[in-house]
């Protein structure tokens, strides 16, 4: 949340941050994936638009973190659905979260043209 304040300002690179994942482009996942919400993950991003864009943020969503042995916990998000984009960190700072959505934004750019060149060949 603290990115998307007025002292980081992420709004300026066009981060809107929407309840729908039926409008959204770039998925940010903060946690690890367990037994209980792998099904919610998967919904959420089968429900999402093409192109789509997945960022892992925090060490917790990129490889389970300090949670990675427990018992219900399956590691990191790449265990559930593709991510493009990891932003470590414990907690994850908001200049790295900002990095990593512009990151994800170049990303979903070449994966929108990648789309429109495979259409209209």
């Amino acid at each position: 949340m603290a990115a998307l304040c007025p002292g980081f300002d992420a709004e300026r690179f066009g981060v809107i941050n929407t309840g729908n994942p039926k409008h959204a482009d770039i998925f940010l996942v903060t946690g690890s994936v367990n037994e209980q919400n792998i099904s919610v993950v998967k919904e959420l991003y089968e429900q999402m638009l093409e192109p789509k864009v997945v960022v892992a943020c925090g060490i917790c969503a990129c490889s389970g973190g300090i949670f990675h042995d427990c018992y219900n916990v399956i590691g990191g998000v790449d265990q559930a659905i593709p991510v493009d984009v990891y932003a470590p960190g414990c907690a994850v700072r908001p200049e790295a979260i900002i990095d990593a959505v512009v990151e994800a934004v170049g990303i979903l750019e070449e994966k929108r043209a990648a789309m429109k060149n495979g259409k209209e060949a």
